[in-house]
């Protein structure tokens, strides 16, 4: 019987079933992307990289907490502990500030203020 967990499982692994080293991964994430056409159209000294990858889904992870109505306050530290991180101020530096993201924050902002207005 597996004494492993299925949380143990790797995300990315050979056929057999073994883990992909970080050079591998990253290897393999560079030549589907290069496969694919997938690169940056400005000036930005690096093409998309697999750690981007956490980036993008810790922006996607907040605009729909925003979307649901959910409570960020409570939520975000949970955030960082998935991420891997300590504290809040690590976990910021993935938040990068997309559109969707700003247009989510403004409009949580404008409820704020709107009903603060009427109390």
């Amino acid at each position: 019987m597996n004494d492993r967990n299925e949380a143990d499982e790797p995300l990315f692994c050979f056929q057999d079933g073994s883990a992909l080293s970080h050079s591998a991964a990253q290897n393999a994430f560079c030549r589907l992307r290069r496969l694919t056409g997938i690169q940056r159209d400005d000036a930005g000294r690096y093409q998309p990289r697999l750690h981007d990858l956490r980036h993008t889904g810790a922006v996607h992870r907040v605009i729909a907490w925003y979307r649901n109505g959910s409570n960020l306050t409570d939520l975000l530290p949970q955030l960082a502990t998935y991420l891997g991180h300590i504290n809040l101020a690590a976990t910021q530096r993935y938040l990068s500030l997309t559109p969707e993201l700003l247009k989510e924050a403004s409009q949580r902002f404008e409820g704020y203020v709107e009903d603060s207005e009427h109390e």
